[in-house]
């Protein structure tokens, strides 16, 4: 896969909008054009190892040596954009990867009587285009809404006025269907075939609203005579007209070919982002940035980098559009600005401008990326401001310990060093001096341990210690840091498991930390950590010991299921010595509840 560096981190700064991309090999040659719906989760897929990845996607990758991309308005902009720059460009791996296929048009043909029919090539013959269609159901909704309204021909005679008048031609079962108004027999005069015609290339240029009218009437009509079945159909037809009536600003039969100019700024930064648009359709794409040492106008920039297209390329459209005047001396002659304010010319600058102000973005981004806060700086800072500390806490340890009905008590600290794990300093302590299960004997022994071997081993102490446990839990640790002079230098607090609460010592009244702070999120992400880890240790001790027996199942006459089911219906043992003998026999019956209270009496539990 590609490790190239400046390639991983530029994925990581794609914006989340459609787009297309151009990925570039080490002659700075396009090698793939492709479209993507979130630019930043498509592109970022090639570059995670995969087993899906074919021989080709997996040998594109290792060519890539840079990366740019275009923002546009959706996803049908970005499919007819990349249709647009690969037939431009003929990248090599769009050429193996892609199956050739070009998106349809629908021509009404340069012919006697015209045909309105779908295509996928375009002939210079003087026929008439409109697309392409992203859809083709889109573009057969059209075709179908046409024919239902205009009565056109579909047969390919050559209808002239002599072939005509001959009677070479005989009706045929369109005709007889009502689809054809039958100009092969001269049925239908020729004027009046093409008024049909200029209603069909109405529609097609997206004047739809009495086409629609009538439609909803159609649907309207037919629910009130419970054809519902036909009232469904019109529906349908609807709501793809009114997805075909979202015009699209990619292709537009109203564009010809121009140079799309534009500016943007922030600080000293400005970014020139150009189109070239050629039969209405965006061909190729580019963008420059420039930093305004002396305080140039957005002006002066845009109308020095015209100068520069205009030296490097000989065939610039004479129209230019932008977002800002440019000095009208520096346009040559011939040369003409718009400044659009409506229309699918201003469509095509918001378009532009998205694009700088994507590139703006990234560039910023990289200026700042060595000094850019991570998520555990943010988390640190928050920290820091909740507790009132005066050093942001960059080195936490958190205590937990972990015992099963007071058999192999174990503990365990854990080591975030700023905001993240250091799981090389992960220590796991075996309880040396406490019998049975007290939790809080258990932590002022590990603290104490932890802390007097940092001392004597002069290495650098914690900015936060956490407890995994509420007020005696904490004290207990409190004691441990006193012993060892350290209660005053290292700040100590514990988090209560059921309402997250934090203690600090000698504070009887919880802190209550907004449940979607930073700060809180990076106590629990120690204490769970602190938890998993001694879990672990422990459930090793006691695997390690298979021949251990619970205090359960010294008793004779309970095994290893009836103490579950025991501990099922007591939740620990002192709760179950706790318990009166009524209520023990009441919940496990009387031979149980006689074996535990003659084992209560002679000690063993």
């Amino acid at each position: 896969m590609n490790k190239n560096p400046e390639v991983l981190e530029k994925v990581k700064i794609l914006p989340n909008e459609p787009g297309v991309y151009r990925f570039f090999n080490q002659k700075g040659k396009i090698i793939y054009i492709g479209k993507a719906k979130d630019l930043k989760k498509r592109v970022s897929s090639y570059f995670v190892s995969s087993k899906q990845h074919s021989y080709r996607i997996i040998n594109l990758v290792r060519n890539i040596t840079d990366i740019s991309y275009t923002v546009t308005h959706s996803e049908v902009e970005a499919l007819i954009l990349e249709n647009n720059l690969i037939k431009t460009h003929q990248p090599r791996y769009n050429i193996l990867l892609k199956d050739g296929k070009t998106y349809p048009y629908i021509c009404i043909k340069n012919e006697r009587f015209p045909r309105v029919f779908p295509t996928r090539k375009k002939i210079s013959d003087g026929s008439t285009y409109y697309g392409p269609f992203p859809s083709v159901s889109t573009m057969k909704a059209i075709l179908e809404l046409i024919r239902g309204f205009i009565k056109l021909r579909t047969c390919n005679y050559f209808l002239s006025e002599k072939n005509i008048n001959a009677g070479k031609f005989k009706l045929c079962l369109e005709y007889q269907i009502g689809n054809c108004a039958g100009p092969c027999e001269g049925l239908i005069d020729e004027p009046t075939y093409m008024e049909g015609i200029d209603q069909v290339k109405h529609i097609l240029k997206g004047n739809l609203g009495p086409v629609l009218k009538s439609v909803e009437e159609r649907m309207q009509a037919a629910a009130e005579n419970y054809e519902f079945e036909k009232a469904e159909y019109y529906k349908r037809q609807l709501e793809k007209i009114r997805a075909y009536k979202r015009k699209n600003t990619v292709v537009s039969e109203k564009i010809e070919d121009l140079e799309v100019l534009t500016i943007q700024s922030e600080d000293e930064l400005s970014v020139v982002n150009h189109f070239k648009v050629q039969n209405g359709a965006i061909v190729q794409t580019h963008s420059w940035e420039i930093k305004r040492n002396y305080q140039e106008s957005e002006e002066e920039v845009l109308t020095v980098t015209l100068s520069h297209l205009m030296v490097d390329n000989d065939d610039l459209a004479k129209e230019i559009v932008s977002n800002l005047e440019i000095d009208p001396e520096s346009l040559p002659e011939g040369y003409t600005l718009t400044i659009p304010k409506i229309g699918d010319k201003k469509h095509l600058i918001d378009l532009s401008i998205k694009n700088c102000q994507a590139l703006i973005t990234e560039k910023l981004y990289k200026q700042t990326f060595k000094q850019r806060k991570t998520p555990g700086d943010k988390m640190m800072e928050e920290l820091q401001k909740e507790l009132k500390m005066e050093e942001l806490p960059d080195h936490i340890e958190c205590f937990d310990n972990s015992n099963f009905q007071g058999s192999s008590p174990v503990a365990s600290v854990v080591v975030f060093k700023n905001g993240k794990p250091a799981k090389k300093d992960y220590r796991h302590f075996k309880i040396r001096t406490v019998e049975g299960p007290n939790d809080f004997a258990s932590m002022t022994e590990i603290v104490h341990r932890r802390y007097k071997r940092l001392l004597n081993e002069n290495q650098p102490l914690p900015k936060l210690i956490i407890i995994d446990g509420g007020k005696g839990q904490l004290s207990s640790a409190a004691e441990s840091l006193r012993e060892l002079n350290l209660l005053d230098k290292i700040p100590l607090i514990g988090i209560a498991k059921r309402l997250e609460e934090i203690y600090t010592v000698g504070d009887p009244i919880p802190l209550h930390i907004d449940k979607k702070s930073p700060a809180l999120h990076l106590i629990q992400q120690l204490r769970n950590e602190a938890h998993r880890f001694a879990i672990t240790f422990h459930r090793n001790q006691r695997s390690n010991a298979p021949n251990q027996k619970s205090q359960l199942t010294q008793i004779k006459g309970i095994g290893e299921k009836a103490e579950k089911e025991i501990i099922q219906e007591f939740r620990s043992v002192k709760k179950l010595k706790e318990a009166s003998h009524e209520e023990r026999e009441a919940k496990l019956g009387t031979h149980r509840a006689g074996l535990i209270q003659k084992a209560i009496e002679e000690g063993i539990i």
